[in-house]
């Protein structure tokens, strides 16, 4: 090598190395600027994530004794503590409790939970034979079982001698439901009337 290149290859190397400090002395600078809002950031994160860790073991813990609960009382439907535990623990849970229990009662329960609260009416019309009831339960677009509510105020319509309005309810059940094959069963009967 030459003494001209040896001389070039030092001011690379000085220069790399000035670029490297300036650029160090920048973040430094920065750092002592800004020092209080990077801790208080790391603070935050730090914060955070030990919260999310923490809300997500209480959660896991209190699923864990809403389920022990709930077992408890499928077991004996009279445990009161077992019953205070599940209402603190898990209220929608709690009330799926007191659904099932009222219904080995024969009694009724005020139910929050949008599909059993749905099914309860459902099961309070049937039982009242109630074509407005069962009418406002099926005209629900999400309810479970629309098309059986359907068919079962075609029933009591075909019950009452109201055949004319039965065989139109009818036609509101879709050829691909799984209530189909009742329909048809039904429209059979319907056609001699």
């Amino acid at each position: 090598m030459s003494l001209k290149e040896n001389v070039n290859y030092v001011k690379e190397e000085l220069n790399s190395e000035e670029k490297f400090l300036e650029s160090f002395v920048k973040v430094e600078r920065f750092y002592k600027k800004n020092k209080l809002i990077i801790i208080a950031a790391v603070v935050i994160v730090i914060g955070a994530v030990i919260g999310l860790y923490t809300t997500k073991n209480i959660q896991e813990s209190n699923k864990l004794d809403a389920n022990i609960a709930y077992n408890k009382l499928i077991e004996n439907p009279k445990d009161s503590a077992a019953m205070a535990t599940l209402k603190e623990k898990n209220l929608q849970l709690y009330q799926v409790a007191q659904f099932v229990q009222a219904t080995k009662d024969g009694k009724e329960a005020d139910i929050q939970v949008k599909y059993l609260k749905e099914l309860n009416d459902y099961q309070k019309a049937l039982n009242a034979k109630d074509i407005n009831k069962l009418n406002s339960v099926s005209m629900q677009n999400d309810f479970l079982l629309k098309e059986f509510a359907i068919f079962n105020k075609a029933l009591i319509q075909v019950n009452d001698g109201k055949f004319e309005d039965a065989k139109a309810t009818l036609k509101l059940i879709p050829v691909d439901s799984k209530a189909s094959e009742l329909v048809n069963i039904l429209n059979h009967y319907l056609v001699t009337k």
